[in-house]
């Protein structure tokens, strides 16, 4: 049987859906335990696990302003509807000149909704900036891109992660990862997924390897459990960090396809790497491991996705 998945309305690439299946069976999460997000990004992870205290954390001011939006009631499923109907009809009759109009109004006044349009009208569903904070990604080039049925699946979305935050105690800060890891509550459970080291990665900010480090050691000064998320090898290299950064870690591997272009022969199989530093198999969060040991291999084949 199909496990279901809810994808989020923000799309970003390097989304970690069909790793969802894989991480639920494998975190350390009850109902007083807090889940933590250093690096929402999609928030695809949590959203799925859906726990019911919970703090997504991102350095993209954006993402936070979009969910936060949704939290307060400014956002909700109908002004989507409204707001994307208007837009579109827009856009098709205008194409790449309203494309453009709402990247600059974007830029001036950060408006939450017209980062959702330009989130799915943009190059590849792509969210980047330029060193002076502007949304810089081109146009999609598909002036019908807010078709009725494609409309009333963001808006379904959207419904769903109102439906998620009134039923949960969940909070939505932009700040740093070093911040949100030193500040956790003391029954937490940590899950990390930070731009991938040495790969192109489309993030807020960049990531090097002072930041793998500072992470590692942020999450050790922590003293709670965590699961981190990075890519581990494909047919052309192998991620050296797995060994000099996180060789402590425990790793299951998960084969899946890394979207990172347009063109087909750029979509090539990967194996990723959950990293945790607790045991898998008894979920005892007092135990460390001083040594990495042999990974469980998963492949994904059979999910779902829904809207």
């Amino acid at each position: 049987m199909k496990e279901a998945i809810f994808v989020p309305p923000l799309k970003i690439q390097g989304i970690k859906t069909k790793l969802v299946p894989v991480i639920k069976n494998n975190v350390i999460v009850d109902e007083d335990c807090y889940w933590i997000e250093p690096f929402m990004g999609s928030g695809v992870v949590g959203f799925n696990v859906a726990p019911y205290n919970a703090i997504f954390a991102d350095t993209n001011p954006y993402i936070i302003a979009f969910y936060n939006a949704i939290k307060s009631g400014e956002i909700n499923a109908y002004i989507v509807r409204r707001f994307l109907e208007d837009e579109g009809k827009k856009l098709l009759e205008r194409d790449e000149e309203y494309y453009y109009e709402v990247r600059d109004r974007f830029n001036r006044n950060q408006n939450s909704l017209d980062f959702l349009f330009l989130n799915r009208s943009c190059f590849n569903g792509m969210i980047r900036f330029n060193k002076s904070g502007d949304f810089n990604v081109p146009y999609g080039h598909k002036p019908n891109r807010f078709a009725k049925a494609y409309i009333t699946k963001i808006v379904n979305q959207v419904a769903h992660v109102e439906k998620l935050i009134r039923r949960n105690n969940w909070s939505f800060v932009c700040q740093t990862f070093e911040k949100t890891i030193q500040e956790v509550p003391e029954k937490s459970f940590i899950y990390c997924d930070p731009p991938y080291i040495g790969r192109h990665v489309d993030y807020y900010d960049s990531w090097d390897e002072e930041c793998e480090f500072a992470l590692k050691n942020t999450l050790i000064e922590s003293q709670k459990p965590f699961m981190l998320s990075t890519w581990d090898y494909n047919s052309y290299r192998k991620n050296e960090y797995i060994d000099t950064v996180w060789g402590f870690c425990e790793k299951i591997n998960i084969s899946h396809f890394y979207h990172v272009g347009a063109k087909e022969e750029n979509r090539n199989p990967i194996m990723e790497a959950l990293l945790i530093n607790y045991p898998r198999s008894t979920g005892d969060e007092a135990s460390f491991f001083a040594h990495s040991r042999q990974p469980m291999q998963i492949s994904i084949f059979d999910i779902k996705m829904i809207s």
